[in-house]
């Protein structure tokens, strides 16, 4: 009951804290009524104007368009001389959950030295896996620390910049283990297990701290952001999914791992975290997006729940400053999220809502899916070949899928026996 209770004081903190904004408040809209008449971006006419009518037209001309526009106008851009070199050094490996699964603990290094930024890596993997019968793997980031994903006492605390909770020990941005496990319910490992699956996660705050620090930490220390007139340098969301492309490049190597069936997930900010690691890295053979809304799933023009406006306000130094320029200017934007969904294609990807979160704006997200159908149509792909969101807590769809959970703004054992299934279903179509 204790973690459940931190877990739900955290979801609310969250949204909370996305609520606020500096100078002039906008009234939020949650009515369907008020969203505004909008006109998406086309998605299959380049820039040139001409009309895209198969997949190689699509991967060598329009999917590269989008892919930079996306880059210059919202996420923000990669510089070009990032080190991707992979460093590594294992701190602990072990057995546990009754010896059903081995626990495996790494340090991922972002430059030369043993000083050098860095991020802490928690896999979780069947104890039966190995070189002949790898399993697949789930992949996401974490809000408050590895230790906090579960109750195992050999998972270390983090040592990074943590935002302040003293409720759970966190305090002068120092993490604790009065912690441990008060996030065990977004990640049902002894589930994953059960399933077949491995799972990896690492803080985020490892690959960027969460706060407005002027590039200044983490990985975007060793990148400073310079001259920026074009307002391109790359936001927390692009640097936290560049970070997610660095752990697949270990997951790679890992033996017990099938390389091939490594998938992505994402929940609120690491929902548009993990659709844009998806989007930029096609080898994330599934992508998950769990209550990613505004700058994740939900179509930007709809101006339900977050707006653009907000998001930049509250959070500015998650996209790149040109997105500020659409500030209560959606329909200026050359994208909207339905080209994001589309990045993915032909590779499965599944959406979900929370039907009381409406700062999410559910049918939105449900919207992008669907009107990202004319790519998957490219590869002969179903999707989301219906007019409406279905009822909560059903499952529907196919390259692209989609749920409406009933209930709050929260990951929860619903969604993930949900993407299991997914994940099983498209893995055993490969085969």
């Amino acid at each position: 009951m204790k973690n459940m209770k931190l877990t739900m004081w955290c979801s609310v903190a969250f949204i909370l804290l996305a609520s606020r904004t500096t100078g002039q408040d906008v009234k939020t809209n949650y009515d369907e009524s008020q969203v505004p008449t909008y006109s998406l971006p086309e998605l299959l006419i380049t820039n040139a104007g001409t009309t895209v009518v198969n997949r190689r037209q699509w991967e060598r001309k329009r999917r590269l368009e989008v892919l930079d526009l996306f880059a210059a106008h919202m996420f923000g851009r990669v510089p070009n001389h990032v080190d991707n070199e992979l460093r590594f050094e294992v701190l602990e490996r072990g057995l546990t959950l009754q010896g059903s699964a081995r626990r495996l603990q790494v340090r991922l290094f972002f430059a030369p030295g043993r000083n050098a930024p860095a991020l802490d890596l928690l896999i979780y993997a069947p104890v039966g896996a190995n070189r002949r019968n790898p399993c697949p793997m789930f992949l996401g980031l974490n809000f408050m620390g590895n230790h906090t994903v579960t109750t195992d006492p050999m998972v270390d605390v983090t040592k990074s910049w943590v935002r302040n909770r003293t409720e759970i020990g966190y305090q002068n941005n120092q993490a604790s283990a009065a912690a441990r496990g008060v996030s065990a319910e977004r990640w049902p490992i002894q589930l994953l297990i059960e399933s077949g699956f491995g799972i990896a996660t690492a803080y985020y705050g490892d690959i960027d701290p969460d706060f407005d620090d002027g590039f200044m930490n983490g990985v975007h220390a060793l990148y400073p952001k310079g001259d920026d007139s074009n307002g391109q340098h790359w936001g927390s969301i692009a640097t936290w999914s560049w970070g997610l492309s660095r752990i697949l490049d270990y997951l790679q190597t890992i033996d017990a791992v099938n390389p091939k069936q490594i998938g992505v997930i994402g929940h609120s900010r690491l929902g548009k975290t993990s659709l844009w690691a998806g989007a930029t890295d096609p080898r994330f053979a599934v992508v998950i997006s769990n209550d990613s809304g505004c700058g994740g799933a939900a179509l930007s023009r709809r101006q339900l729940g977050e707006t653009v406006q907000r998001i930049n306000t509250s959070f500015p130094h998650w996209f790149c400053d040109k997105f500020q320029d659409y500030n209560a200017n959606e329909n200026a934007l050359p994208v909207d999220q339905h080209m994001l969904i589309a990045l993915i294609a032909p590779r499965p990807v599944y959406i979900a809502s929370a039907s009381e979160d409406l700062w999410a704006d559910p049918t939105g997200e449900f919207l992008s899916g669907r009107l990202a159908q004319p790519v998957y149509d490219l590869y002969g792909l179903a999707g989301l070949d219906m007019e409406v969101k279905p009822e909560p807590n059903e499952s529907v769809g196919d390259h692209v899928a989609y749920h409406l959970r009933e209930g709050k703004h929260n990951l929860l054992e619903y969604d993930w026996r949900q993407y299991i299934k997914f994940a099983q279903r498209h893995y055993a179509l490969k085969k």
